[in-house]
């Protein structure tokens, strides 16, 4: 005899209750190359500032003959596509301390020669046979290129914040697929999520509360 199995997971099946008329649902577009998703998929959005980012060589001018050793990563969060300025502000034998500042002119904060500087950017400015001094500074390039699916959707992995529940499963393998979403003012039932492989308790709970700011709120 043949057994027949049902999914489970139907659309909407995980809404407990939300708003009326259609208010709480949108409409987007789930990134080919997602695979096979589940209806309660928690989604992520692509933006043009999760592309991957590149930190280039460190361009010394000045008075020393110290280096810059990036991290690795060698940014962190919110780093920002441009030119990072790092400018002396007090010299010192073997010693010194450097004013970080951002693209946008903002200041990022202050790095010590020889201790690791932990902000948009990351790394250790050492030391070398000849002191920093004077107009001494570092500019260091950071770039950030735009993923192809700038606007799309994609499962929550933890890398950047949820922002939307999958309404109806699709096949997104091979193609790009147009799906309906939770994306507001919504009770769900946690337990009926469909969490990507790998997605570990913090970050869910990190996803849960992303969502909980838009109005969509776990039971």
């Amino acid at each position: 005899m043949t057994t027949l199995s049902e999914n489970i997971y139907r659309t909407g099946g995980y809404i407990v209750s939300e708003a009326s008329g259609y208010r709480s649902r949108e409409q987007g577009i789930i990134k080919a190359g997602s695979g096979v998703l589940l209806a309660g998929a928690p989604l992520s959005l692509l933006t043009p500032d999760t592309g991957a980012v590149t930190v280039g060589a460190a361009v010394f001018t000045g008075t020393g003959n110290g280096v810059f050793t990036p991290a690795n990563p060698a940014y962190g969060a919110g780093v920002k596509e441009g030119d990072y300025v790092v400018r002396l502000i007090e010299a010192g034998a073997n010693a010194g301390q450097f004013e970080v500042k951002r693209p946008d002119g903002t200041i990022d904060g202050f790095a010590s020669v020889g201790v690791a500087y932990d902000g948009q950017i990351k790394g250790t400015f050492g030391d070398g046979t000849t002191d920093f001094a004077g107009a001494a500074q570092f500019v260091i390039p950071v770039s950030i290129a735009n993923p192809t699916g700038v606007g799309k959707y994609v499962p929550y992995d933890g890398s950047r914040p949820a922002v939307a529940i999958l309404y109806e499963g699709c096949n997104a393998t091979d193609v790009d697929v147009r799906r309906t979403f939770t994306a507001r003012d919504t009770e769900v039932t946690t337990a009926e999520l469909q969490w990507a492989s790998g997605v570990t308790s913090d970050q869910k709970t990190a996803a849960l509360a992303s969502l909980a700011s838009l109005g969509i709120i776990g039971r």
